[in-house]
């Protein structure tokens, strides 16, 4: 589990189901080699090799790393039918998933809000304790 105090913008996204606008995120437009973990509880959840260029304004990951790190729940606030994205331990809100990703990857697109997330470079996840995630990047 991190061992540091979560940011007011972070607490906002994970605890209180907010949303960070668009194109402002810290990974939005971020491509390098490692892994993204919940920012509360440090579960892994993302590989940057799953992360793509959605062009929708947040990380875009096309699967998790392991599906019961996530749960989803049917979301219809603000009129929308929607799929809320949660990590399943410390249950912050990440985001959503939606059906139009990459066909050739399996078609989903989980729209993730950095604030959520903590990136492990390649070169430290054996360091931080995520050595066994490597081979998905390497």
């Amino acid at each position: 589990m991190p061992n540091h105090k979560l940011t007011e913008e972070q607490y906002r996204v994970t605890q209180l189901n907010g949303t960070e606008r668009a194109f402002t995120g810290e990974y939005d437009n971020f491509f390098k080699r490692g892994i993204y973990v919940d920012v509360v509880s440090g579960d892994p959840l993302f590989s940057s090799t799953d992360k793509y260029n959605s062009g929708c304004g947040w990380p875009a990951f096309t699967k998790p790393i392991q599906r019961d790190f996530l749960k989803e729940i049917e979301d219809d606030i603000y009129g929308m039918k929607r799929v809320e994205v949660r990590s399943s331990q410390a249950d912050s809100h990440l985001g959503h998933v939606f059906n139009d990703g990459p066909l050739e990857s399996g078609g989903l697109r989980y729209c993730i809000n950095s604030a959520a997330l903590r990136f492990i470079p390649f070169e430290k996840m054996e360091e931080e304790g995520y050595g066994a995630y490597s081979h998905l990047i390497e």
